[in-house]
């Protein structure tokens, strides 16, 4: 089988704030940017990797979520614990000099990990954990 990935989705809350955080601290593209005001999807991804991308959508837009699952899921976003993403970088430590320039959440400054590998790990606007590991 040739499966690759095309897309995957993590949720927003202030579509511009995102739209900023992917595009001027992780240096993402804008691939689409549909919907107005708070019901925005706006599609991101790496330069130089049209094929990979990632979906930030309004959580509650989907019409199969009850009321009290919102809230939930709202919750769980502002906690950090709703959804991740683990990103990749020739020198993880270069990147987070980067990114702490900007006013971002740091969770974790570069850490070798006991498990082998060095990374960091921050929140994007939205509270999602993004881990950044640098590649052996």
């Amino acid at each position: 089988m040739d499966i690759t990935i095309h897309s995957s989705f993590l949720p927003l809350t202030d579509p511009d704030a995102s739209l900023a955080f992917y595009r001027d601290v992780l240096g993402f593209e804008i691939r689409l940017d549909v919907g107005q005001g708070a019901m925005r999807w706006i599609t991101v991804g790496p330069a130089g990797q049209p094929d990979t991308n990632i979906v930030l959508y309004p959580p509650q837009a989907n019409p199969g979520v009850t009321d009290a699952e919102k809230e939930t899921i709202a919750e769980m976003m502002a906690k950090g614990t709703f959804a991740s993403l683990l990103l990749a970088t020739p020198d993880v430590d270069a990147a987070f000099e980067r990114i702490e320039r900007h006013d971002v959440e740091i969770a974790q400054e570069p850490t070798d990990q006991p498990y082998g590998v060095r990374d960091c790990a921050l929140r994007d606007p939205a509270g999602n954990l993004l881990r950044l590991q640098q590649r052996p």
